[in-house]
């Protein structure tokens, strides 16, 4: 009698642990499915309407600002002040804003840097775009060593370049670092003061 009690209440005992173990693994497959569900969640989000678009740059228009020189023939001396008022907008396509950082816009002649203007830091807002209206001015130092100005100039057609460039980052999960490049080549024909052969070229890398 004493082994059939016995025997009973291991039974019993054992019922009783079956549903708590059948419990427990329902609770440990739920967590997984869930985990797993925001899993793909989010990846599907990062792929779709989180993932990182590259902010656009348009030049929507270069003037002369201020234009004046002379050449001292019998010095082989020019002396030159230009000015060039470079408007541009920029585009964020992203559902996050882009923070740029504190940059710099060079004015360029054959490759030399002849005059900058610092472009503060800034943000541009979810799909937002904003206007950049920048006055890029020769430096009379930095045409010292440019040998091939005066041949330029002489020749009565001056061709410069304006560089722009922005970096900063795109917060989405984790952070993305983003820069836009902008580059226009322009002649500036002196006789009349006015631009010709305007090209502008672009450049976005994640």
């Amino acid at each position: 009698m004493e082994t059939e009690s016995s025997s009973r209440k291991l039974m019993e005992a054992e019922s009783a642990k079956t549903p708590r173990r059948h419990r427990r693994r329902c609770i440990c497959l739920s967590v997984t499915a869930a985990l797993l569900a925001l899993g793909l969640l989010f990846l599907i989000l990062g792929l779709t309407v989180f993932k990182p678009r590259r902010p656009t740059t348009k030049v929507d228009s270069v003037a002369l600002d201020d234009l004046d020189f002379s050449v001292d023939l019998a010095r082989l001396r020019v002396v030159l002040n230009v000015s060039l008022a470079l408007g541009l907008t920029v585009h964020n396509p992203n559902r996050v804003g882009f923070k740029y950082r504190n940059g710099t816009a060079l004015l360029r002649h054959r490759g030399n840097d002849i005059g900058e203007v610092p472009v503060p830091a800034g943000r541009i807002g979810s799909r937002d775009t904003r206007s950049l209206n920048l006055t890029l001015a020769l430096m009379a130092d930095r045409i010292i060593s440019d040998s091939t100005l005066f041949s330029d100039v002489v020749s009565g057609t001056l061709p410069i370049q304006a560089y722009v460039k922005l970096s900063g980052k795109v917060r989405l999960v984790f952070s993305i670092h983003v820069a836009t490049y902008t580059t226009c080549d322009v002649d500036v024909i002196l006789r009349n003061q006015t631009l010709s052969n305007l090209k502008c070229h672009y450049r976005t890398k994640l």
